[in-house]
């Protein structure tokens, strides 16, 4: 069997070759002394929780015999870390839309976006016969539907979530034009929704209400004509990757994910600062038991204690409903090696890097300010992937260790945290991070990587979007008339 301590001060290794019939799997942690029980179980230099009985030295340490060492709602204080000293060789420029606004894209597309459910079969047809029609349009990457179950029925925080994330997507740069579908009754109606968005540029934005129209997919149709012809006015052109805003997702983690690739997408967001770009951290619930590591990187008080209510807001949120705070990691991240919410988080928070926390913003939220920014959500894939797009992420980096097709609105980066997951599933993955267990340095990845996520946002295609997964999912916390 082979095994990697990844700290000095583990008292477990993580299975890289288990051998024939032992217990511990691929990912999987064994003891590297005796720990007695009540002793703290260490990865990563941290308690990752504590032992419920006596474990020997070789033994497989997993949910049988561990136990978060977590509680509930707690107070903090700010011990600002030493600022991380972000250097890098190299700034490499990118071919992307600049906008009239001066916001820049990495795709020219055409969306049709729903202000309610109830057209959205409607728009499904509209985008299958605009591309049907203006296929062959030059400088347009593609016509698509943004389908969602909501938009009525709904009151107060929801109702306002809704459309703010629509708003959000409306005004995303990836977009070269947009048509806002309404159906004419619904809470979210065209008209209120228009105060939510604020300023637009008519030729950019168009409506359509369905019940004021005899053939609203005809309708459509024409109005798509329009859009489509304005966004092929947009060109490529040199971009500096100081303008990419990029979003850090996981999801189906394993035991390696906190080995591999999350440390590169880590490595990756230290180079991007480096260079005045921006990343974005989210899946809140996922920090828990990592918090005080990016509480404590925080710029300066102020986004300390904004650090400190995205925490204990969620996990009032839980407790609320009198669901345990801790519920966490799934059934897949036990099959994967992970045993409680303190190695998951540890492993997940790795994404951030090593930069400082610059910025916390709410759901729904936009990105402000350079550098490293927290976004509340959940950590559901789905719905954390809308909140990075809508929060104006040009590109999501999703790492994986069990694996997953998720694609959204944006191009959606799948990396591997082993190679076997890589060649086996080569339809869903993108970078296969699991080379750093081969011998390939962490410097020599990184330089790969960001090459690669240069090539994705001036237009090389991602697995999701070749196979046309462009889903998005609001989060809902109130009642449904």
């Amino acid at each position: 069997m082979s095994q990697l301590r990844i700290h000095e001060k583990d008292n477990v290794a993580v299975v890289l070759h288990p051998a024939e019939g032992a217990q511990a799997g691929r990912g999987h942690k064994v003891a590297l002394t005796d720990i007695p029980a009540g002793e703290h179980i260490i990865k990563y230099g941290f308690s990752i929780g504590h032992a419920t009985t006596n474990i020997k030295a070789g033994d497989w340490v997993h949910t049988h015999n561990i136990k978060t060492n977590l509680g509930d709602i707690l107070e903090y204080q700010y011990q600002p870390a030493p600022a991380s000293v972000q250097t890098t060789r190299e700034c490499p420029d990118f071919q992307g839309y600049r906008r009239q606004s001066g916001q820049v894209g990495v795709r020219n597309e055409v969306w049709i976006i729903p202000t309610v459910s109830c057209v959205n079969q409607n728009i499904r047809l509209m985008a299958q016969q605009a591309t049907a029609l203006f296929k062959d349009t030059p400088n347009v990457d593609g016509i698509f539907e943004i389908t969602h179950p909501y938009g009525c029925s709904q009151l107060g925080d929801d109702h306002n979530s809704t459309q703010r994330i629509l708003a959000d997507l409306v005004c995303h740069p990836n977009a070269g034009a947009v048509l806002v579908v309404g159906l004419g009754c619904e809470n979210n109606y065209i008209a209120d929704f228009k105060k939510v968005l604020g300023d637009y540029d008519s030729e950019r934005v168009k409506f359509l209400v369905a019940q004021e129209v005899e053939d609203e997919i005809a309708a459509g149709v024409e109005l798509l004509g329009e859009l489509v012809k304005y966004a092929s006015g947009f060109t490529r052109e040199v971009c500096p990757v100081s303008e990419l805003v990029i979003g850090l997702k996981c999801g189906g983690s394993d035991g390696f994910s906190g080995i591999t690739a999350n440390p590169l997408v880590g490595a990756f967001s230290d180079r991007l600062l480096a260079c005045g770009g921006s990343t974005v951290l989210t899946e809140v619930p996922e920090m828990f038991g990592a918090e005080t590591i990016l509480m404590n990187r925080a710029v300066d008080s102020s986004v300390f204690d904004k650090t400190v209510q995205l925490i204990n807001d969620f996990k009032a949120y839980f407790k609320n409903y009198n669901q345990p705070i801790y519920e966490n990691p799934s059934p897949g991240n036990k099959q994967g090696g992970i045993s409680t919410l303190e190695e998951k988080s540890l492993g997940c928070t790795q994404k951030g890097g090593t930069g400082q926390v610059t910025d916390v913003i709410g759901y729904a939220g936009q990105v402000t300010k350079k550098g490293l920014t927290l976004l509340s959500s959940p950590g559901n894939d789905m719905v954390a992937a809308t909140a990075l797009a809508a929060a104006g992420c040009h590109i999501i980096l999703f790492t994986t260790g069990r694996g997953t097709p998720l694609g959204t609105v944006i191009p959606t980066v799948k990396v591997a945290t082993n190679s076997e997951l890589f060649a086996r599933k080569t339809n869903w993955m993108d970078f296969d991070a699991g080379q750093l267990l081969t011998g390939v340095s962490m410097q020599q990845l990184t330089d790969q990587f960001f090459s690669y996520i240069a090539e994705v946002a001036s237009g090389k295609p991602t697995k999701a979007e070749h196979m046309g997964f462009r889903e998005i999912a609001i989060f809902k916390n109130g009642v449904t008339l």
